[in-house]
């Protein structure tokens, strides 16, 4: 027969398992990162804030000017009044964040970063870094000058796919020199897909956003490719943009294909709001191997000795999310120097779409300087 419990341990014990699962969610909670949110009118600004309910992440500040907005998301994610500011400086003098995520529109992105470098504030945007060279390299300037980080998140960098691709090339020397990549990236259109009307009204300026799909799909092959290339960048940039659908994205392009030319090897990046599924794939051709990411979880290689197609096993991410890239960036567990993320690779990804642009417009191949 089982003892009874003593009639001490039936009071304390309760009482120490309390405290016990306290200390716990204590220690989880010292580790989470505390970040502030400008801008509600990207649609990828659900994902921080599915983060935020999961408890994954601490939400300390939200910047937004538009009250509009502001109500409709209070309500669909239940958020308190207390962490919404109407900008940042307001936000900034109330509460000192980890780091600063930009979900606002890309030619803005240059004013979160004045106001967080002289403040030693890092800021992670949503792609691409800037519109413009110009800005990027203000914006670089401003970040090393403040020393933070100042990094750029891509939904590809998070591909277990990619990251193996990387590692077959570079640790396990399977293909040898890469000749030539190809990246398919973009969906059925962005209004078709059923993005927000909040979101439609920049991602469709050429200012705000900085042109069409050849900047909000480009910019995903360019950055793919900079890193594939060790952090060079290419001799030349040629481009062609086409406005498929006038009528529904009358005043950017919505098809755009861009050859990149290194010395030994090329990329052609095709970013398209015409595609008849949504599609972010990743072909690298070698002297002795194929590979091809299908998606963030299907790799497949094809070699010299056999004309078969077969399935690479992909490893699991170490970092699975920007959110643990992030922590272990800022706690200084991980540097960031040419990776998929870094202000070095994305400076040249901004190059790459301002040459593009470039090249489209004038219809002949742009030379891009030295860096």
């Amino acid at each position: 027969m089982t003892k009874p419990l003593n009639p001490s341990l039936k009071f304390f014990l309760p009482l120490v398992l309390t405290f016990v699962l306290f200390f716990f969610v204590s220690i989880a909670s010292a580790q989470l990162l505390r970040v502030a949110v400008v801008g509600l009118n990207h649609d990828h600004v659900h994902g921080i804030l599915n983060d935020y309910k999961q408890g994954r992440v601490i939400i300390v500040g939200i910047s937004e000017a538009d009250q509009d907005l502001v109500q409709r998301y209070k309500k669909r994610d239940n958020l308190p009044d207390s962490i919404f500011y109407k900008d940042l400086p307001s936000l900034l003098a109330h509460v000192k964040p980890d780091a600063v995520l930009a979900f606002n529109p890309i030619a803005e992105h240059i004013k979160v970063v004045e106001v967080c470098a002289p403040k030693g504030i890092s800021v992670m945007v949503e792609k691409p870094l800037a519109t413009t060279v110009a800005d990027a390299e203000k914006m670089a300037a401003m970040a090393r000058k403040g020393k933070i980080q100042l990094l750029t998140n891509y939904e590809t960098t998070w591909y277990p796919s990619n990251q193996e691709i990387y590692d077959l090339i570079y640790s396990q020397n399977i293909m040898g020199d890469i000749r030539k990549m190809v990246v398919h990236s973009g969906h059925q259109g962005p209004r078709e897909i059923g993005c927000s009307e909040d979101f439609l009204k920049w991602l469709t300026d050429p200012v705000l956003d900085g042109g069409g799909a050849v900047m909000d799909f480009g910019c995903y092959g360019a950055n793919l490719m900079t890193w594939l290339m060790k952090g060079k960048a290419p001799i030349s940039v040629t481009a062609i943009t086409k406005q498929i659908k006038p009528n529904i994205y009358p005043k950017v392009d919505d098809y755009a294909t861009i050859m990149v030319e290194y010395p030994n090897a090329t990329g052609v990046i095709e970013a398209s709001w015409n595609w008849p599924y949504g599609i972010k794939d990743l072909e690298v051709f070698g002297v002795k191997s194929y590979l091809h990411a299908l998606n963030g979880n299907v790799l497949e290689e094809r070699n010299t000795d056999t004309a078969v197609f077969f399935k690479i096993p992909v490893k699991p991410l170490i970092y699975k999310d920007n959110l643990a890239y992030l922590a272990a960036v800022l706690r200084g567990e991980y540097h960031s120097v040419d990776d998929l993320s870094s202000l070095e690779n994305n400076l040249t990804v901004v190059r790459i779409l301002e040459a593009a642009k470039q090249s489209a417009k004038e219809g002949r191949k742009i030379m891009l300087a030295k860096n």
